[in-house]
């Protein structure tokens, strides 16, 4: 299976550090963020990695490959662990990079993977989010598997933060799991997707939660998605038009979304995931 990273971006939010050292790859303990999403990748069954990069952003590409001038010092020198652990992340998985020519949202990052996914599903995990618990991904699997239809991890948002995220509307077709019906991008006061229970009663607002699972109907969405006043082509519009043509699922999380894209996250995420 194959798994699509967006990783593209200046990093604003971490100036000055970011203009020479990626937030994707910001020290999350002994390992860098976009490590633990690739690991959740694998883990979920994805064998092929598609990172998808900036210009700028080279040295993320670095990381992953193998390095054997440094590979034979460390042989050289006896350090057998620092040795194993350094190959173990270039076999990770298959790795694969492109770059997006031109800052134009994360939907034209996502269009950037077309050639690499050609006509099967794939998975897009922001590279600058991780999870604490148990990953979505084999459930969202599971639910293509059973329906052949695009999944998006879901979690609720408080109603005051609605405008921040992509909100899906539906309602509950078992335990934490939602047969689609709308969605907005950071929707207004009064515009808000409802989401309702199976017992009919509305559940606070669930918003995207940084995973999904795509059919290839995604790129041709994305091809016709009209772009923003600032450019950008956005994901959730492409995700909708998607829900018109086939259906769209949702599952919600049962671990905790931290988003690195931001000192704050990476902050919050230290406790969880250092130890010691």
């Amino acid at each position: 299976m194959k798994a699509v990273l967006p990783a593209a971006g200046f990093g604003t939010r971490f100036l000055p550090v970011s203009k020479a050292v990626p937030k994707e790859l910001l020290p999350l303990g002994s390992k860098p963020v976009i490590q633990y999403v690739v690991e959740e990748a694998v883990a979920a069954g994805c064998d092929e990695i598609l990172v998808i990069l900036s210009r700028g952003k080279e040295i993320i590409r670095k990381y992953f490959e193998p390095s054997p001038d440094l590979e034979s010092v460390l042989e050289r020198g006896g350090r057998t662990r620092e040795l194993e652990g350094l190959r173990a992340v270039s076999s990770l998985a298959c790795f694969h990079f492109v770059y997006q020519p031109e800052m134009k949202g994360l939907g034209d990052a996502v269009l950037q993977a077309r050639e690499f996914c050609g006509d099967s599903p794939f998975a897009v995990l922001l590279a600058d989010t991780v999870i604490h618990g148990p990953s979505p991904l084999a459930d969202m699997w599971a639910s293509w598997s059973a329906n052949r239809t695009s999944c998006v991890a879901l979690e609720p948002c408080p109603a005051e933060r609605v405008s921040r995220y992509g909100i899906a509307g539906g309602r509950e077709t078992g335990p934490g799991h939602f047969h689609i019906e709308s969605m907005v991008e950071k929707p207004a006061a009064g515009k808000v997707p409802v989401m309702r229970g199976s017992d009919g009663r509305d559940l606070p607002p669930h918003a995207f939660a940084a995973r999904y699972v795509f059919t290839p109907a995604i790129f041709a969405a994305l091809e016709k998605a009209v772009p923003t006043l600032n450019g950008e082509i956005q994901l959730t519009d492409a995700m909708a038009a998607v829900l018109e043509r086939e259906g769209f699922r949702g599952v919600r999380m049962a671990g905790r979304r931290l988003d690195i894209g931001n000192p704050r996250g990476l902050l919050e995420a230290f406790p969880l995931f250092v130890e010691g």
